[in-house]
């Protein structure tokens, strides 16, 4: 195991740098478009926002597990957090305060089953990370294994019901690679 307080993550994308994505706005629809207006509408940031019972412990977790840095944090009168963003490089996420609006996973409280949210993290080293984040609680779902896709990764549940899939790329693969892959696997070949 790794021991290191560096982030693990990399973002894919061209020398590291995430491009942004616009959607055009034109009349009649098909993919990629909004209808109804001939402007271009610019998609500037998509972030996770995690709902936990004990915010603040949640933060620590993912500081440990990850290297992670608390970014910012706010907080309602009576201490709970209503917003705190970390960032590991530029991959980021909101962690707040479960409360009536924004229930935990599996939140009794909510009087409806929620799930937690799935996040899919790829890494450099998913031994590495998947470790750091047994080791700070989290709970294996899925080891940490060669995958018939091209990637070696598994799934943690992190001590507030939310599952982290950790991946790090093994082969270059055609899409229609993966799909043979993928047939293969669901008819019980590898």
């Amino acid at each position: 195991m790794t021991q290191t307080t560096e982030p693990l993550v990399r973002v894919a994308g061209r020398a590291g740098r995430i491009e942004p994505v616009v959607l055009s706005k034109t009349p009649g629809g098909g993919p990629g478009t909004l209808c109804g207006m001939n402007e271009k509408i610019l998609i500037e940031s998509l972030y996770p926002r995690l709902a936990v019972r004990g915010a603040d412990a949640a933060i620590a977790f993912y500081v440990e597990a990850l290297g992670a840095e608390l970014v910012e944090r706010y907080a309602g009168p009576d201490g709970t957090v209503v917003h705190a963003m970390l960032r590991v490089g530029p991959v980021r996420w909101a962690v707040k305060d479960a409360d009536s609006y924004d229930p935990a996973p599996g939140d009794p409280a909510s009087g409806e089953a929620v799930p937690g949210t799935i996040l899919a993290l790829e890494v450099t080293d998913a031994d590495a990370v998947a470790s750091r984040l047994e080791a700070a609680g989290a709970t294996v779902r899925f080891p940490v294994a060669d995958q018939p896709y091209g990637e070696r990764g598994g799934r943690l549940v992190d001590p507030f019901g939310h599952q982290w899939m950790v991946s790090q790329k093994l082969e270059d693969l055609t899409p229609e690679e993966v799909q043979a892959r993928t047939d293969a696997m669901f008819a019980g070949g590898s």
